[in-house]
């Protein structure tokens, strides 16, 4: 996480640099943070996401996430797996730039970046109490679902709200 972190952009004057760079972490950080987190008490959510051209709907599903607990990590995908995931076109936006946007938001307590092929591993680390998804994932689609479940939390779908995807996104620019 280093790395994206010395790439934000430090600017003695700006508002928020140090509140942004501390809400990068590592996955073996925000291990720490949410073991310490649960002993006292606090509610753990976790969500992520390839967050390509941040939009109103990741908005939505970010405020509902954190209105679910106490802490909201979110575990954004590298740029290699977004193009595992979304092709050779995307992402429009680098990692360290989606990271930078996500650890900006008021909601967002916690950002990692994770180039797994999937959520699991920083899933079974974290232990989350709720693993929020997006309502354009139904309850079987939702990947790390059984891990948290097993291990005594749930799943929580928010609503979609139509019209709002990246994907959707980038098709009326070309049109």
């Amino acid at each position: 996480m280093s790395h994206v972190t010395k790439l934000i952009e430090i600017n003695i004057f700006s508002c928020y640099p140090w509140i942004v760079r501390g809400k990068l972490k590592s996955l073996e950080e925000i291990q720490s943070i949410t073991a310490q987190a649960k002993a006292s008490g606090k509610k753990i959510v976790f969500t992520n996401g390839c967050f390509d051209i941040l939009h109103r709907g990741h908005l939505h599903v970010l405020r509902e996430a954190k209105a679910l607990g106490d802490l909201l990590i979110v575990a954004v995908n590298t740029d290699s797996s977004v193009r595992r995931i979304k092709g050779p076109s995307r992402p429009v936006v680098s990692e360290v730039g989606r990271a930078e946007l996500i650890a900006a938001l008021e909601m967002v307590d916690y950002v990692t970046l994770f180039d797994d092929p999937d959520p699991c591993r920083l899933i079974d680390a974290l232990h989350p109490d709720v693993l929020a998804k997006g309502g354009d994932w139904g309850r079987d689609g939702v990947v790390g679902a059984e891990i948290v479940e097993r291990n005594g939390g749930r799943v929580a779908i928010i609503p979609y709200l139509k019209g709002y995807s990246t994907t959707e996104i980038i098709e009326r620019v070309r049109n």
